[in-house]
């Protein structure tokens, strides 16, 4: 194993082998838990300092550039590291696939720890594009290609017309259950049939006549 240690200011992406001592999981979960006790207390994505983290979570600044380049990498990996892993094929069918996507969708809205830093960081992230930008890079963009992949499927297994944009379709597939997780009360998405009722609506407006 390579010795050398690193200089704070490398701006390296946190996706390359680094070198020096391993990872320290506390460290990590020292800074993450900062942030958090930092969003908790009101401060804005956009008040939010390396500096500031650091002092928070008992750490040198160089223990944070060591892993990421810049808040914003962070912060990905804040809200990344709090999603559940996406949904493993059921084999059951494209119509259950899509189900299971949007119960996926559902069980995430219900993660109350997950839902209140996502609300604080969905809410905040225009002002800052370089985490808007990474964000649907790590986070929505796979989980919208899982979806758009059952509705191919959907469509193969002559469940839904093959004149309709894929696209579209999942809109309108996993729009509604978006729209309970982020500005619903947890009420609304207690039911675990929710996802069954949602897909099988949509399906029966789409589905080939």
């Amino acid at each position: 194993m390579r010795t050398d240690t690193p200089s704070a200011d490398t701006g390296q992406p946190c996706a390359v082998v680094r070198r020096g001592r391993p990872r320290s999981e506390a460290a990590e979960q020292a800074i993450f838990t900062a942030v958090e006790d930092l969003m908790a207390d009101g401060k804005a994505l956009s008040e939010l300092t390396i500096e500031g983290i650091a002092t928070a979570a008992g750490v040198g600044k160089a223990t944070i550039y060591r892993r990421w380049p810049n808040k914003e990498a962070l912060l990905v990996d804040l809200v990344s590291r709090l999603e559940e892993p996406l949904p493993a094929p059921t084999g059951g069918g494209a119509r259950e696939d899509l189900i299971a996507m949007v119960d996926y969708i559902r069980r995430r809205g219900l993660a109350k720890r997950t839902r209140w830093v996502l609300k604080a960081t969905l809410g905040q992230m225009q002002t800052l594009p370089e985490l808007h930008n990474a964000y649907r890079e790590r986070v929505i963009k796979p989980r919208r290609e899982v979806g758009i992949l059952a509705i191919r499927r959907a469509v193969a297994e002559g469940l839904i017309r093959d004149d309709l944009d894929v696209e579209l379709l999942g809109d309108l597939l996993m729009g509604p259950i978006l729209y309970r997780s982020i500005l619903s009360d947890d009420t609304d998405l207690e039911d675990p049939d929710l996802a069954r009722q949602l897909v099988d609506s949509v399906l029966d407006g789409i589905g080939r006549r």
